[in-house]
């Protein structure tokens, strides 16, 4: 009998994660500081060195808690990064990684590293730096194929034709949340995230994109849409399973910095 497909993920915090596959290691949208922009960590400590070790980034699309400048320029300068097409154009500050392999890619596209295929998905989100920007570009998510099939959605909300873009994965990372008050157009809440799940066939899914930053003055604004996200993520994927005829997905809420095999 074949072996299962195995693939690790470490948690760090907020949409960065780091998934080991074929020995390959796939660093998601790294944000390795104590804060960024007006936000703050508010539980876990700052990602350790092991954060940085990877063989290829993947950053899903331009807000600042996703690119984050500050923390690319941290990497090894050699360690290839994947952006939307038009990052360049579109942030200014990317100059910072001027002379780094910097490959922008759209949805279709595929970048081999090692032992893995990583393919651009289409992601339904602000493609925009800020508000007030005049350049956008499209947000993307990102499927890793090695030994498995990992799906790491950046910030998205379900779309048309999800489950065929993407396919069924043994993995999939699933934002559940934000980082302050509310959740705009181009987010999925806890139930929203478990009904993707579901979609997807996910074998496994970890939920991210909650629990780690918050703004600056509001620590005590809306705490329930702070750390709870997890937890109803995990109970509305259970009940879901417990729906069900075929239950499928198994949901693991982790703590920054912690490490999971499946």
């Amino acid at each position: 009998m074949a072996a299962e497909p195995t693939v690790d993920v470490t948690w760090w915090g907020h949409s960065t994660a780091t998934v080991v596959d074929a020995g390959v290691r796939v660093l998601t949208d790294p944000v390795l500081t104590a804060g960024v922009a007006h936000l703050r960590r508010r539980r876990g400590p700052i990602p350790s060195a092991a954060a940085r070790d990877a063989d290829v980034v993947v950053v899903s699309h331009l807000h600042s808690d996703h690119l984050h400048v500050r923390s690319l320029a941290m990497l090894d300068p050699a360690t290839p990064i994947v952006v939307p097409r038009g990052t360049g154009a579109a942030v200014p500050g990317t100059s910072r990684l001027r002379g780094r392999d910097v490959r922008e890619v759209v949805v279709g596209e595929v970048v081999e590293i090692g032992g893995v295929e990583i393919r651009a998905v289409p992601a339904r989100h602000d493609g925009r730096r800020h508000p007030l920007a005049r350049h956008s570009v499209e947000p993307l998510g990102f499927v890793v194929t090695g030994s498995a099939r990992t799906y790491f959605a950046g910030d998205t909300d379900i779309f048309p034709g999800m489950a065929e873009e993407v396919g069924d994965c043994d993995l999939a990372l699933l934002p559940v949340g934000g980082w302050g008050p509310g959740l705009g157009e181009g987010h999925m809440d806890a139930d929203r995230a478990a009904a993707a799940a579901g979609m997807l066939g996910a074998r496994h899914a970890v939920p991210v994109h909650f629990g780690t930053f918050w703004p600056i003055g509001l620590s005590a604004v809306a705490p329930e849409e702070f750390l709870p996200p997890g937890a109803r993520f995990v109970e509305a994927v259970t009940s879901s399973a417990r729906d069900s005829a075929a239950p499928v997905t198994t949901a693991h809420e982790l703590v920054p910095g912690q490490s999971l095999s499946v």
